[in-house]
């Protein structure tokens, strides 16, 4: 299976990351894939937290590049399908800072702002990770095509858990 590899600078402004969105939906839609789908919902949710923690922790610009699985052409080779896992699309962020990543709990409070981005990835992703990348980290995540819906609270049972 090939990949195609496309990529966006990301300058350190949080208006990037609204840009960024944007771009991903776009290549999606190039791409082949329905933007209301969940798997295109994930993972514009996905590049929106890791996009915004790249800009507001570390104040610097950063590069955020989508890894496409490209099917082959069945009219090519010798006709044989390939029916093992399909392979899943990845989203890497590249900054600055070598500060290892580190899901935040917000803990109870419904009305906190901030500290559920890398428990979405974490929710939401098949996998995810980091490593050092020069002189800061890459943080990438793997989002299968079965991705979850990304209202991960959609399911619950809430006049269940009201007795």
């Amino acid at each position: 299976m090939q990949v195609l590899q496309v990529q966006l600078a990301v300058q350190a402004d949080p208006a990037e990351v609204g840009r960024a969105r944007r771009w991903v939906r776009s290549r999606l839609l190039n791409h082949g894939v329905d933007p209301d789908a969940p798997m295109a919902e994930t993972v514009v949710l996905v590049v929106s937290e890791l996009v915004t923690n790249a800009v507001v922790h570390t104040g610097c610009p950063a590069v955020l590049r989508l890894c496409l699985p490209v099917a082959e052409d069945p009219a090519e080779g010798d006709g044989a399908q390939d029916n093992g896992p399909s392979v899943p699309l990845r989203v890497e962020v590249a900054d600055a800072s070598r500060v290892a990543p580190a899901p935040r709990h917000a803990g109870a409070d419904e009305d906190a702002t901030n500290g559920r981005g890398l428990e979405l990835v974490e929710l939401l992703c098949e996998r995810w990770g980091w490593y050092p990348d020069g002189e800061g980290k890459r943080v990438w995540c793997e989002i299968g095509s079965d991705a979850r819906p990304t209202d991960p609270l959609a399911d619950v049972d809430w006049a269940a858990l009201a007795q």
